[in-house]
């Protein structure tokens, strides 16, 4: 890993964070508010990022990009925890993250993570690796909009192996998933971590075509449900949904662990949280609504494509 390479990467992230967050805003009409932040001496971490933040516009109530290049003296036990040879050393860390989190119930959530880790072991040569993923988190399920994500997401992996996309995929389902209440999250996408199978010219080519995969697979489904009508029911459902959302990423979530455990910056952190968010105790459904169809049809793990 040279420093090239590592500028490389950077320049890249950098673009995308702004590609993505200016499509945002042509859309909702809302600026992002733009945070640069820094840490330094006295800080467990070193390094900067830009956190970039819509909250309140008419179509997207909270939407969160974040770019973060971080080095610390250790690696988190939540980076080692599939290699224990790389236990204490020192690391490099880099990568854009985003979760968009719409008004309208019947446009769905979607997160997207792309990053490069590098561990520089005392005395050995650095060891460099890749992960991130797309994954989409409907309230209102429709088929055709979940094969056009997952199409999108297996488009892009197609030109580094035909096996890329179902492992990725099942990597998902099977990340992507609340333990403690034996449920999906949503209906996925793709996941990869630890990835350093091939050179790294075409590990980070593969990275590219995931990030920019995001508006591909995203946007059109936007466009589409939007200005969909709704009322207070499918806001109750929403806001409810939310609450599943919330309870990944704080329990089981491995992005959130690292930054909270290498003593990241916690309100880039959080941006994943929704605004608003409701909880209901022991909820039921009708078993013909649309709202027990996410759960019967849309959260259980299929091939979509």
């Amino acid at each position: 890993m040279t420093p090239h390479q590592t500028s490389m990467v950077r320049a890249y992230l950098l673009a995308l964070q702004n590609q993505i967050t200016q499509a945002l805003s042509a859309v909702d009409g809302t600026a992002f508010l733009v945070d640069p932040w820094r840490k330094g001496e006295g800080d467990m971490l070193q390094g900067d990022g830009i956190t970039q933040i819509l909250e309140g516009g008419p179509v997207f109530e909270r939407a969160g990009c974040g770019f973060s290049h971080v080095k610390g003296p250790h690696l988190p036990a939540s980076a080692t925890q599939h290699r224990a040879e790389l236990a204490g050393a020192a690391f490099e860390a880099m990568g854009v993250s985003l979760v968009f989190h719409p008004r309208n119930p019947y446009v769905p959530t979607v997160h997207m993570n792309v990053r490069m880790i590098v561990a520089k072991p005392e005395g050995k040569e650095p060891v460099a690796w890749f992960g991130g993923g797309m994954d989409l988190t409907p309230y209102y399920g429709f088929e055709e909009d979940t094969v056009h994500f997952h199409q999108t997401c297996k488009d892009a992996l197609a030109a580094f192996g035909s096996d890329l996309h179902p492992r990725f995929k099942k990597w998902c389902d099977d990340y992507f998933f609340l333990k403690h209440r034996n449920e999906a999250r949503g209906v996925g996408g793709i996941f990869f971590d630890d990835f350093s199978e091939f050179d790294f010219e075409k590990n980070f080519a593969m990275l590219q075509q995931v990030g920019n995969g995001l508006l591909k697979a995203y946007m059109p489904l936007v466009m589409k449900r939007k200005d969909t009508p709704f009322g207070e029911r499918e806001r109750e459902f929403q806001l409810y949904r939310r609450g599943r959302y919330v309870e990944f990423n704080l329990v089981w979530d491995r992005g959130t662990h690292f930054g909270l455990q290498s003593g990241g910056r916690t309100e880039s952190i959080l941006l994943s949280m929704p605004a608003l968010v409701s909880w209901s105790y022991n909820r039921v459904d009708a078993p013909d609504s649309a709202e027990a169809q996410l759960q019967q049809k849309f959260l259980q793990p299929k091939d979509w494509v």
